[in-house]
């Protein structure tokens, strides 16, 4: 029984010092639903590594660089149920559907010279992969004090997510007019709902410059010091043991 192109099973077991029983035994042991998590995981990271700069298709090909073989159709369908399809530019094109598009702000936070609080607000998202599901947080930061305003973490990677951290940052600080508020070029920022909060609120949208990750660079600092103090040195029984701690850590 061949497996692999030319490769048999019994050089496979070979090359693994197993049986045959304990190969397909282990070949069994992964299922569907670990299987997926498995890849929906390395989508994530390279996603976020890169910024959201990767469409589906180089995506798929950095898969299959660290030997994960996936239909770029299940990529895709997978980026598009956790919205991490990149949101691109505006097109100045005379046609009726152009207000469907969704509008990509100009980087104001890189120039700005910071002399106190609630000036610039900066936002992002990350995963976190519990036993058995993803989660994922979203967080906005004072650009001055470098304290976390506003936080919240869901099930799904979706406006609401956003809108409830930027919810609570509002109602925390009341802050006043003309503050700047960056992030990423992600879908969740650039939503007609989290943008009609911003202006109701008399806020400024500021977005990344394309293929940049210094933009963010004071949330990204403060995602990697949570997960390398928080996340993983615990192990989380749930989303409401999960949603505890990162409170403590935050608060």
């Amino acid at each position: 029984m061949p497996l692999q192109g030319s490769m048999s099973v019994e050089r496979m077991c070979q090359l693994a010092q197993v049986s045959r029983a304990g190969l397909y035994r282990s070949l069994q042991e992964r299922t569907p639903v670990e299987e997926d998590m498995e890849l929906r995981s390395a989508i994530q990271q390279i996603v976020l590594e890169h910024r959201r700069r990767f469409g589906y298709r180089r995506v798929s090909a950095e898969l299959r660089r660290r030997g994960m073989l996936a239909n770029h159709k299940r990529v895709a369908r997978i980026m598009r149920e956790d919205n991490l399809l990149a949101v691109q530019p505006r097109q100045f094109v005379a046609t009726t559907d152009s207000h469907h598009e969704l509008e990509v702000y100009l980087n104001l936070a890189r120039r700005m010279k910071l002399t106190g609080i609630d000036q610039l607000w900066v936002a992002d998202i990350t995963y976190i992969r519990l036993r058995a599901e993803f989660v994922y947080l979203a967080v906005i930061l004072d650009g001055f004090s470098r304290k976390v305003v506003g936080w919240a973490v869901e099930r799904t990677l979706s406006s609401r997510l956003a809108i409830a951290a930027l919810q609570q940052a509002i109602a925390k600080r009341q802050p006043r007019p003309g503050l700047i508020h960056h992030s990423d070029r992600g879908v969740q920022y650039a939503s007609g709902e989290y943008v009609a909060i911003l202006e109701q609120h008399q806020m400024i949208p500021s977005m990344s410059r394309p293929a940049n990750p210094y933009d963010n660079a004071s949330c990204e600092s403060f995602i990697k010091t949570l997960k390398r103090e928080e996340i993983y040195a615990n192990a989380y029984e749930n989303l409401e043991h999960l949603r505890a701690n990162i409170a403590i850590f935050i608060e």
